[in-house]
């Protein structure tokens, strides 16, 4: 029998499955998957077979971004979606729910204490915030509640340094995981698995993607936190999953490293729908081919920046952990063999008159022509941002202080631009800013 007009300008010339010999990752820009058969189709839905089953969780451009993120971070498994935000949002919904409690270092990125004081409290999910370097602190936060500790690797914006296993050794004698947001530093400057995380998120968006054309985040399982030592503290992983039947998913997925980015994806991913886009995953992947050589060049300028502002007498503070002066530099120099990452910030000198001084930083950012003016870090592109009425414009006065941050901080990201450009950009933008104090 042969096939009509309409039948072959919609079927004709492919045949699922088959296989090519691309050496580039293709974009699979398909939103379902054609099953070899009903019975193939039912094993997958109820996790006794892997398969495609459908984008909305996933699609084989996505899972090669996984695999290699996992693989840099030193992990057992990934789970890629559509933002760092939806990467932190989900690893910690599958660990705590309502009546439960996280306690996460004070110095985040703005974006992440919404997450975390407003939206999660509506969920029923209390937070408690602490100084990332005051360990007891972290030990007197700790309810028999808890589920998880949170926390950067390297801040966003002031570059402090986390003590990853000191707090995770607070961590895992309560009992919990430690959660890394590793994105500041990458997985080139520090794997934070090997000092004692147990899981890394990141937002893919700044540089692991590295150009500022693709959201994405992930979350890498590193594998190391035992979710069957207490089974009655994770239910969600060692009791029946009602949604397909008698399967618990430790038992299924534990041996192999996947159980926790099974649950994220058949139910966080899956029932929320932060979807990342095959065009995004292999956008993301282009630019982990060459994360290494980028991070080298970041690395180097931000230093050479920090050095310069360092000496400035407009500047009264750098934050920047590669500095000799900084009080991370100990921990720079433990955590970060490789370099101190290319997001820092530094203080304009206060005058003691907030509009004064409002009006100086706003004729130094505006006065910028090299270094742009985005909300974004991570970018090829060198970015300033100002955080008080920025990135963290929602947080309290307490709060700023807490986080270090003040009127007159001042965010860079350094990107791939002549070092020497990029240092005369500023120079002129200082100077120029001072003209009119």
């Amino acid at each position: 029998m042969s096939d009509g007009f309409a039948s072959i300008q919609v079927q004709a010339g492919y045949t699922p499955g088959t296989p090519q010999n691309a050496v580039a990752p293709p974009i699979y820009q398909t939103t379902a998957y054609e099953f070899a058969s009903l019975q193939d189709a039912a094993d997958i839905f109820a996790l006794r077979k892997v398969g495609n089953l459908y984008s909305r969780a996933g699609n084989p451009t996505q899972l090669v971004f996984e695999e290699r993120v996992a693989a840099l971070e030193g992990g057992r498994a990934a789970v890629a979606v559509a933002s760092g935000q939806a990467a932190v949002a989900i690893t910690l919904l599958a660990l705590a729910k309502s009546g439960e409690h996280i306690v996460a270092a004070r110095q985040l990125y703005g974006g992440t204490v919404d997450l975390l004081q407003d939206t999660f409290a509506d969920w029923g999910i209390e937070v408690d915030f602490v100084d990332q370097d005051d360990l007891d602190a972290w030990r007197a936060a700790i309810r028999p509640t808890t589920r998880a500790l949170f926390a950067e690797s390297v801040t966003n914006p002031t570059a402090q340094v986390l003590d990853v296993r000191a707090v995770a050794d607070i961590a895992h004698a309560a009992g919990v995981p430690l959660v890394v947001d590793n994105t500041v530093a990458t997985p080139y400057l520090q794997r934070p698995g090997e000092h004692g995380a147990d899981l890394v998120v990141h937002s893919a968006t700044k540089y692991l993607g590295g150009h500022g054309t693709s959201m994405g985040g992930v979350v890498v399982d590193i594998g190391s936190f035992d979710f069957g030592a207490e089974p009655a503290r994770w239910p969600q992983l060692t009791q029946p999953y009602a949604r397909v039947g008698d399967v618990v998913l430790w038992e299924r997925f534990g041996p192999s490293g996947q159980a926790f980015a099974a649950l994220l994806k058949t139910k966080y991913v899956h029932d929320l729908g932060p979807s990342l886009s095959p065009f995004n995953s292999f956008q993301l992947l282009q630019g982990l081919e060459t994360l290494d050589l980028r991070i080298t060049r970041h690395t180097a300028s931000a230093l050479a920046v920090a050095q310069f502002l360092a000496e400035h007498a407009s500047v009264s503070a750098v934050h920047h952990p590669g500095l000799g002066s900084s009080p991370w530099a100990d921990a720079a120099a433990r955590y970060l063999p490789r370099g101190a990452p290319a997001v820092f910030a530094f203080d304009l000198e206060p005058s003691g008159d907030a509009d004064a001084d409002r009006s100086r930083v706003h004729r130094f950012v505006d006065g910028l022509r090299l270094v742009k003016l985005v909300a974004n870090i991570g970018d090829a592109r060198s970015l300033v941002a100002h955080p008080a009425s920025m990135t963290h414009s929602h947080l309290t006065d307490e709060q700023f202080a807490e986080a270090g941050i003040s009127k007159t901080t001042i965010r860079l990201s350094i990107g791939l631009e002549d070092p020497a450009d990029i240092i005369a950009d500023i120079a002129q933008a200082l100077a120029a800013s001072d003209t009119h104090a």
